[in-house]
């Protein structure tokens, strides 16, 4: 290990100690599991604002929850955080034989062929009975649709070209619009997931990330309507007394000014 991520191991392990913190020494796998997904979520940010610094920050942050995570095995003589090193290393290897061995491959379409082939004669695997398994119910809802349709993809369930796919958005689209306009709200919330679902599939078709698209419509939302907001306050107004035409004009100036 390098001198500076030996220093961290052993700053986690302080901070864990009877004579560390008080906060970090209470703390268990599964109370610091949000703080796992909030930097990870944290680290996306960076990346979207394309912000080195913050990149490196944000970094720095998951790798403390690795660490914490497996000083707390540690003390539990379960596991230590160079275990858990040379388990990914042995299986980066493992998984690449094409690089570490003598395997060859035309392009990553092997590769993930391989990847997968490899992974399912690994052990704890072999129980596994559908190629579905393992894909974890916690994920995001869209991500985990992607993931879903990959696996299914890769054993050949899959639309050729992505033309029906769009059709399927249309057909449920209407089937959605129907079940509104019936006042059928249980239907109609089936419809939408699927409309969604299949919405994420035109996406993995285009090899865009659904999950991020989502994201970042969010976030120009987020962008603009600030922008209303504060135009709206700067002339004294209150956006509850502001009519919808006016909020609308600010809207569109919002598109100009902010994107």
């Amino acid at each position: 290990m390098s001198t500076e991520f030996e220093k961290l191991v052993d700053v986690v392990a302080k901070l864990r100690s009877p004579e560390g913190c008080p906060w970090d020494r209470e703390q268990t796998h599964r109370s610091i599991l949000p703080c796992l997904l909030d930097e990870a979520y944290e680290f996306f940010e960076a990346v979207d604002a394309n912000s080195t610094s913050m990149m490196q920050e944000e970094l720095g942050d998951l790798l403390l929850q690795v660490v914490l995570h497996a000083q707390m095995a540690s003390e539990r003589s379960e596991f230590t955080v160079e275990e858990v090193a040379a388990t990914i290393s042995e299986k980066l290897v493992r998984r690449h034989p094409h690089v570490f061995g003598d395997v060859k491959v035309a392009d990553s379409r092997e590769v993930i062929k391989n990847w997968e082939a490899i992974k399912s004669r690994e052990k704890g695997k072999e129980s596994r009975k559908s190629s579905l398994d393992g894909v974890p119910a916690a994920l995001p809802a869209l991500f985990r649709a992607e993931k879903i349709q990959n696996r299914a993809a890769r054993v050949g369930f899959d639309w050729p070209d992505v033309s029906p796919v769009l059709e399927k958005v249309e057909e449920e689209f209407l089937e959605f619009k129907e079940a509104i306009q019936s006042g059928d709200l249980e239907n109609a919330v089936l419809e939408l997931g699927d409309i969604l679902f299949a919405l994420a599939n035109v996406a993995r078709h285009k090899n865009i990330s659904a999950e991020d698209a989502l994201r970042r419509a969010t976030a120009k939302f987020e962008r603009r309507f600030r922008y209303v907001e504060d135009t709206i306050t700067s002339q004294g107004k209150q956006m509850r007394s502001t009519s919808l035409e006016e909020m609308d004009r600010i809207w569109e100036e919002s598109k100009k000014k902010v994107g």
